[in-house]
């Protein structure tokens, strides 16, 4: 789950992290009279919306004036806002961030994950700022530091000032620094994040360090105890057939591809969809119905995947272990009859009751292609589109 800009400064200010003052604005009424509540002589216009790049998409604006407040909040809010991180087709600007302005010495990067490998949390550190950090990465990685943080112990005063050293944050503004990372780690750790990311960390003319932009990422699985935290999700950013499926219990992800996929298990459905780019075509979706796939959780995968209308044909890929392949199978041919399935449909199945899932298929009356083996599916599939 992912949050705003704005909710997650109001996160960290909750943690002690010092944030500049900012208001969330729905309308350009809301942006001038939010600029002049803020006070000052400058203010930052933000487009909010669910993904990075915004700066360099025009949805970043600096106004000096209240008329010019009012001119660039006019510009961004409903603006169909293109990001590296949002594709060709963009977000559309449903919300802004209002802020006032920040004397910027430095900016750096500081950031809290789980790292699997040590199996402990990870905060990297850069001195880098205001830049993706994977292209830090990718050009610079000796500008990136990193503490492993034993969470039976937490981040230490020493770990903390390593990595003030390592991004070269000043002597004066050291302690600031350490208790802004501790902090941040503490947050992170709170809320379960699985990432927690300010960027830039600024160091201010007066020697003040301060997060002036933020990003949060969250373990779906720990919602249940974080109702504060849902309480912020702006389900307009989220893919409406994504959603749809979440009802139903169906990890669903949509892609760009025209084969849709229909398996059980989030491994046998990665290799499926390798599988097809292997044999020439491109997925459409990731769509794994789990171990425990009803008729109708089946049906309900159909019709979001024939909503997307680059679907041109469907691979259903089952290994019946949990699922017993006749289950798979009986929903399969309900959901071909109940969404009048027009398009190619490929079916491979092992396991569990495989024969009397095939016997199924065969004597259902629809034009279902079986297969035995997934190049032997893949390829069936990509013939039957051509």
């Amino acid at each position: 789950m992912k949050i705003h800009e704005y909710q997650a400064k109001e996160i960290l200010r909750k943690f002690g992290v010092v944030t500049p003052k900012g208001k969330a604005c729905f309308s350009v009424d809301e942006a001038v009279k939010a600029a002049e509540e803020l006070g000052g002589n400058i203010w930052v216009v933000k487009a909010q919306i669910h993904a990075g790049g915004r700066g360099k998409g025009g949805g970043v604006k600096i106004a000096k004036t209240l008329h010019e407040v009012q001119a660039r909040a006019a510009e961004i809010l409903g603006m169909q806002l293109v990001t590296h991180q949002t594709g060709p087709e963009g977000q559309l600007v449903r919300r802004l961030l209002i802020e006032e302005g920040a004397d910027i010495k430095h900016e750096y990067y500081v950031a809290a994950l789980t790292d699997r490998a040590t199996q402990k949390v990870a905060i990297m550190a850069s001195s880098e700022g205001g830049m993706d950090i994977e292209e830090v990465a990718h050009n610079t990685p000796e500008k990136i530091i990193k503490v492993f943080v034993d969470p039976l112990v937490g981040l230490t005063d020493a770990q903390a000032t390593e990595l003030g050293k390592g991004i070269g944050v000043p002597d004066g503004s050291m302690a600031q620094a350490v208790d802004t990372f501790k902090k941040l780690y503490t947050c992170y750790m709170e809320t379960d994040a699985s990432l927690a990311e300010i960027n830039p960390l600024i160091l201010e003319g007066n020697g003040n360090i301060k997060a002036l932009d933020a990003k949060f990422n969250f373990d779906s699985n720990a919602l249940y105890r974080q109702q504060e935290i849902v309480a912020y999700r702006d389900l307009d950013e989220e893919d409406p057939d994504e959603l749809e499926a979440s009802k139903f219990d169906l990890a669903y992800i949509s892609l760009d591809g025209n084969i849709g996929c229909l398996v059980n298990g989030a491994g046998l459905a990665m290799a499926t969809m390798d599988t097809i780019k292997l044999f020439g075509a491109e997925p459409a979706n990731f769509l794994d119905v789990g171990g425990g796939a009803t008729t109708e959780k089946v049906t309900e995968a159909f019709k979001i995947m024939l909503k997307n209308p680059k679907v041109k044909g469907i691979l259903v890929n089952i290994f019946g272990g949990i699922m017993r392949c006749d289950t798979i199978a009986e929903g399969v041919v309900t959901a071909a009859r109940e969404v009048h399935l027009s398009v190619p449909l490929v079916v491979r199945m092992k396991g569990t009751n495989e024969e009397i899932g095939k016997k199924i298929l065969a004597e259902s009356g629809l034009p279902i292609i079986a297969a035995d083996t997934m190049a032997e599916a893949a390829t069936k599939i990509v013939a039957a589109l051509k």
